[in-house]
């Protein structure tokens, strides 16, 4: 996976630094509209990273909006400072969905990028967007998102199956926040503290163990020969670990798994053709 590492790497300096690339031709949008995070990322035709955006949001919840408002400043604010930035309109953007949400929660990510200005290009599931970046043609992307884990089969290149079930990072935190008997907002920030890792790890555990048992499940009936796990939550250094436990299969984390998704929802934003000019 070294490839892809370089590219998350890539993409991730891009994001922690606020810089941009050079870049010739229309630009790609992918908008990860996430329960922590939004996170908005730029390529070119070629799905060379370009720029890269992220923000804490609280505008949805296991793939729904939950603040339609709240979404649509924030995209909209995101947009305009990347616009700045690369000195260019980006009119065009893809979004992504937890495998199994309803029409509804589709066509609400929808109007929130329109209601950001962009043409919205097309909507992927979230695992699917991650296995573009990783570039898989068999095996099973996990995607540990806020409040979902969901998954993508692929064999041959094409996903063959997709679900999700309710159990994700907001969990995670949950559980955290319960067993020091802190508020919701102070255990998120104790979770993501680096130098707490091997503190908080014991606390989560159980949570990670049933996730790694819904991947157990969605996998049944299914001849896959890894996994590969993204998503914010599955930064833990022993995350992988306890999957390979469970699942008896190795399991792969690439860099940066928080950036993969958002990276891939941009990679799956179809532009339009170029009308030829009326000479």
């Amino acid at each position: 996976m070294e490839i892809k590492n370089r590219t998350l790497s890539n993409f991730a300096e891009l994001v922690r630094t606020g810089e941009c690339k050079k870049f010739r031709g229309r630009l790609k949008v992918g908008v990860d509209l996430g329960t922590a995070n939004t996170v908005l990322a730029v390529v070119d035709s070629t799905n060379r990273p370009i720029a890269g955006v992220s923000a804490p949001s609280h505008a949805i919840r296991d793939g729904v909006i939950v603040n339609y408002y709240e979404s649509v400043q924030l995209v909209t604010k995101l947009k305009a400072e990347l616009e700045e930035k690369l000195d260019t309109e980006l009119p065009y953007a893809a979004a992504a969905i937890p495998p199994g949400v309803s029409e509804g929660s589709v066509k609400s990510i929808g109007y929130v990028l329109e209601g950001a200005g962009f043409e919205v290009m097309n909507i992927v599931d979230e695992p699917t967007a991650a296995a573009a970046v990783l570039k898989i043609t068999d095996g099973a992307v996990v995607d540990v998102g806020g409040g979902t884990t969901g998954i993508s089969i692929l064999k041959d290149g094409k996903v063959i199956y997709t679900d999700d079930e309710a159990t994700g990072g907001s969990h995670m935190t949950m559980t955290v926040a319960g067993h020091y008997k802190i508020p919701y907002e102070e255990a998120e920030v104790l979770k993501t503290t680096p130098e707490k890792e091997d503190e908080i790890f014991p606390v989560v555990k159980a949570t990670i163990e049933k996730m790694a048992t819904i991947t157990e499940k969605f996998l049944n009936g299914y001849q896959v020969p890894a996994v590969y796990v993204v998503g914010g939550s599955a930064s833990f250094r022993e995350f992988t670990n306890v999957f390979e436990k469970k699942l008896k299969l190795p399991v792969y984390r690439p860099v940066h798994p928080l950036l993969v998704t958002p990276l891939g929802i941009a990679y799956n934003c179809e532009l339009p053709p170029v009308t030829p000019k009326k000479k």
